[in-house]
This record gives structure tokens, sequence and C-alpha cells, in this order.
């Protein structure tokens, strides 16, 4: 049984932090109320207690909290969310509450945001291709069911446009049973009305839960709004058996909430003032991804890093590398010369792309094309070089063939509409087309029965 303590014994507010005196038995991520004169309440979680005293995270502004007048009571459990199928379709603020017209939801059951520990054992390989209609990804940085793949960003470049266009277009091949867990995090007012648009445009709203945590939302916000997502994704997974796709746009002001509730703490700052513990913070929401032997649903993680500067070395994308299986990387130079979306594959990687691909699940010749597109991509950047120092009219005729490659690659297979889904099949087209650029004895990377299939030269 589970009992409640109410406190009057505020001892100071600093930032997002209230500390309570002459606490007893307080425990670490309890949940409390903040009971202000006004009649107004707020929740809050317990980050640090000891003998006599408790460390309060407030989730909302700390202004109005009298430290005279404002009781804290102590709820005896942790954060619990109420989850059910009801709500698909809907909107919420980054504390799960509904921001749209409709009603309130009916909750089926409720669950501790910070998830269940998965055993290891207990874990599947993913192997099962989830089709995006983005040729750049579906074909060369292919993303697998159960995968976590961050996308590497820039600031003004087009991230929310490439999450919105693959959260309406994303899909299992042969499963109906799909959904998508949407969380922005620390958006503007701006791009949340463009989201909710373009899921409503494109009908995608029906099979979607989307959670908004904007930019003028308390900042403290942002460490429960991807677990709160989080905790959506796995009760659809594992209890409804739906494969979720979940997309946290941006972890980059998530992990710059995190600095600042250690900063209120007053902890030792790690590296450019980060908290040492970030790399397990960022780990505890990443590893939510994945797939539970015996369980018919799984979860899949597309994380977009913001990356401060565009420097990859920064301790946000740096982190996140560790973690994840392998990075969407998005171009500066790409995206300032019209090419959408800015993909850049040579700086990409999934390396779970081989497990999801092949006979049975893309197509029998899927990695051979693959190898051979970053192959030849690789050599027209280097022909590309070379006539920049030369000029065009220096190179050799082998040269300017891959230089003639790599524009209409640019164009052509990584450059596509915004509306545009591709199958995996007009993917491969695409990229045997491009291959007809080359000699059949130049395709080193693909077998000879797959050439004999598909190719055709160039006249």
């Amino acid at each position: 049984m589970k009992f409640e303590i109410e406190y009057k014994t505020i001892e100071s507010v600093a930032g997002p932090l209230v500390v309570v005196k002459n606490v007893k038995s307080a425990a670490y991520n309890e949940i409390v109320r903040i009971n202000m004169a006004s009649g107004e309440s707020r929740l809050g979680q317990v980050l640090e207690t000891g003998e006599g005293y408790a460390v309060v995270q407030v989730f909302g502004p700390t202004n109005g909290i009298n430290i005279d007048k404002t009781s804290v009571t102590f709820l005896g459990d942790t954060f619990r969310f109420g989850v059910s199928e009801d709500m698909f379709g809907r909107i919420f603020d980054g504390q799960g509450k509904p921001i749209d017209v409709k009603a309130d939801v009916k909750y089926e059951e409720k669950f501790d945001v910070n998830g269940e520990p998965i055993n290891p054992v207990s874990r599947t390989m993913p192997s099962d291709f989830i089709e995006t209609g983005i040729s750049s990804i579906d074909g060369l940085i292919t993303l697998v069911r159960g995968q976590k793949l961050p996308i590497f960003s820039g600031a003004g470049l087009p991230h929310n446009e490439l999450t919105a266009q693959i959260a309406k277009q994303a899909k299992v091949k042969g499963s109906g049973d799909f959904a998508v867990v949407f969380a922005a995090i620390g958006i503007t007012a701006d791009d949340a009305s463009y989201f909710i648009s373009e899921f409503k445009k494109a009908g995608s709203l029906s099979r979607t839960v989307a959670f908004i945590n904007l930019a003028d939302d308390p900042s403290i916000e942002r460490i429960l709004t991807p677990r709160i997502a989080l905790t959506t994704a796995e009760f659809l997974a594992y209890k409804k058996g739906y494969h979720v796709l979940v997309i946290l746009n941006d972890m980059t002001n998530y992990a710059e909430a995190l600095r600042e509730l250690s900063s209120a703490r007053e902890e030792v700052p790690g590296r450019r003032g980060y908290p040492g513990y970030m790399y397990t913070d960022l780990s505890s929401i990443y590893e939510r991804a994945g797939i539970i032997s015996g369980k018919k649903g799984s979860i899949t993680q597309l994380d977009v890093v913001t990356m401060p500067g565009d420097d990859v070395t920064h301790p946000i994308p740096d982190l996140t590398g560790y973690i994840t299986e392998g990075q969407i990387f998005l171009s500066r130079d790409l995206a300032n010369r019209g090419i959408y979306p800015p993909v850049n594959p040579l700086g990409s990687l999934s390396r779970l792309k081989n497990n999801g691909i092949g006979t049975g699940k893309t197509r029998e010749d899927h990695s051979g094309v693959a190898d051979q597109l970053y192959g030849a991509y690789a050599k027209a950047q280097d022909a590309k070089n070379l006539s920049s120092v030369v000029g065009a009219e220096a190179l050799s005729d082998s040269d300017k063939v891959f230089l003639k490659f790599g524009e209409d690659f640019e164009k052509r297979f990584l450059g596509q509409g915004r509306d545009e889904a591709r199958t995996i099949e007009d993917t491969l087209t695409i990229g045997w087309d491009l291959l007809s650029y080359l000699k059949e004895d130049e395709l080193t990377r693909i077998k000879k029965d797959y050439i004999a299939k598909y190719y055709k030269k160039k006249a």
C-alpha cells in the first residue's frame, strides 16, 4: 500500500529544483505533487535524497512557489503514464496531456516511464527491412526493424521534412500492424504546426501518436518527453503487437536540458559542460529499441541529433554514435546545392543493413548494387576533387565518366521529391540505370548472374 506524506518544509528553490528538508523515507524517482497557495498544483520527481532532505525536479515552471505557503506531497510511487490504443490519432504535450480538441483518452494501463530493463538474452537480432520510401536510406543505409539509427543533422538542414516524410511513408513488408510514435523535443510552434499539418494531410495521423514539447515549455519537461513516448511505444509493441517506429526530434535539445539540470544541481561538469553520466542517460533512451523474443511487436528508433556547429566530435553525436547502430549523415554541401534529402552516403552507415536486405526481404541484387554505388560515388568524389585542381578538361576519360555518374547519382538517386515515396524496386531500378555509365568489367562488386539479368550499358 502506498502512503502519501505532505511536507511544508521547502528550504529553497533553485532553477527547476526544489529542496525539501526534514524528509523521511523519500525514494529516488518518487513522484511528488507541489501544492501552491493559489490552488494550482504541479508534479515533480525526486532526483536526490539523503538524511533529512530531498531534491525535487519540477515538471514545469517554479515561479509562484512560495517557500512558506507551498507544500510538497510525496506520492510513494514512480511516474506512471496511462496508455491505450485510443491514443492513435491524438496529440499530447511533453507531459502526456492531450492538447487537441478531442475528448480525454480512456487509458487501459499505467506504466513506469523509465521502462523495464530488457534481459539481453531475450533480445532478437533485427533482420526485417523497413521501407521508408527514401532511396538513399532504403538503398544504401537500410533501416532494419528493431534498429536504433540516428540522423546527424545541423541547424537549418531539412531534418524536420525528412522525419515527417519517413513518418508518413514508412512500412514493414507484409505487416499491417505498423505504428509511429513521434516525439518533438524543444521545437518551435511553427515546426509543431508543420508536423501536425503534414501528418493530417497525408492521412497518417490515424496510425500516429504525437508528443509535442515546445521550445517555450519548461526545459525540464524535455527530460520526460522521450520517456513518455517510449513507454507508449512499449505498450503498443509488446502488449498490442505493433511494429512501432519511434522518431525523437531533437535529442540535442534533450541533452541541453540534461546539462541545465546538472548545472542547477551544481554537479562537477564533464566534457563541454555536459554531465559525466550523459552516456548512461542517453543509453537509457536508445536501448529501449529492439525486438524481444516471444513478443510479436518491435520498436525501431530514428533519433535526430543536430550537431552544434556541424561538429561530429561534439559530445552529443559522439556518444550517440557509440550507443546506436550507425548514422544517417545530412550534408550541408548537398543541401546548399538543392539536393533533397541531402543524405551523404559516404558519411553514413547502417551496421545492420546486411541483416535486412537480400532475397525474400528486398531483392537478391541489393547488396551488390549498394556496394557498387558506394564505390562509384567515392571515385566520383575523387574525380571532382581532381577537377577542381587541374580542370575538368584535363581529366582522363574514365574520370570524366565517374564525374558524370556522380552528378546524376546526386540528382536522381539521392535527390527526390518531398512527397515522393519510392519502392525498393524503384530504388534499385534507378541504381542499375546509373551503373550503366560504367563498363561491365568495372562492376566488380556484383555477381555475374545479376549483371546478366539487370545490366544495360548506356549507348
